[in-house]
């Protein structure tokens, strides 16, 4: 899941994002509103998190952008204003779910799972691939019955490739989804990846269920 976070106060920002990453999320950050309304008009995310109150764009002007530009990305406001009245004006503006400060970090994380599943994604549901599953809430991977140990990357990597099984993913689509703007991305970070992925999934089985599609990317199906 790739989430972004608007949020002004560094401490708070920082907080969510170590939160999120250990969560196994991959997180952008914008520290005011300008920037955060940038980064929603380049970037899909899954879930969008916004402080009301910002310098630039607060958090209402950036969801009423959002809504005006028909993106339905669903969008999590943080404020410490907690009148009902203020409540009923981040929800009008378009926001899907409101959290006052100070919030407990699990609950927070529950309700950005809730909002990603109200738009169609089921993190409770284990996926298969053949005799290749996993389980997205315990992070679980067996194949043939077998437990594979993955990394960070390799999970998110594998977690994606079989959330779109069948389907050609390209470089520029696995960067998008799995690693955030504020990492430093070598050009071959996708290939070593994936060698590492395949080396665990595939390499002790007959049957190889990553494919590579000359020209265009990679394929996650049964033979």
């Amino acid at each position: 899941m790739r989430i972004l976070i608007v949020e002004d106060d560094q401490k708070i920002a920082g907080f969510i994002v170590r939160g999120l990453k250990e969560e196994g999320f991959s997180v952008d950050i914008a520290y005011d509103g300008n920037d955060g309304l940038y980064l929603t008009e380049t970037n899909r995310y899954d879930v969008i998190v916004l402080d009301w109150m910002l310098p630039g764009a607060d958090g209402i002007e950036i969801c009423k952008r959002l809504r005006a530009l028909q993106n339905s990305t669903p969008v999590l406001m943080l404020t410490a204003r907690g009148d009902v009245d203020d409540r009923v004006e981040g929800l009008e503006s378009g926001a899907d779910d409101y959290l006052g400060k100070p919030f407990a970090f699990s609950e927070f994380v529950a309700r950005i799972k809730a909002l990603h599943r109200r738009n169609g994604y089921d993190d409770a549901r284990i996926l298969k691939v053949g005799n290749l599953s996993l389980d997205p809430l315990t992070r679980d991977v067996t194949r043939g019955g077998k437990r594979i140990e993955l990394g960070s990357k390799e999970y998110e990597l594998l977690e994606f490739l079989m959330r779109n099984k069948n389907r050609t993913v390209t470089n520029t689509m696995i960067i998008e989804n799995i690693w955030n703007m504020q990492e430093e991305i070598q050009s071959n970070v996708v290939n070593v990846t994936m060698h590492h992925l395949r080396s665990k999934i595939d390499k002790t089985f007959a049957e190889k269920l990553i494919k590579t599609v000359r020209g265009s990317g990679y394929r996650l199906e049964e033979a």
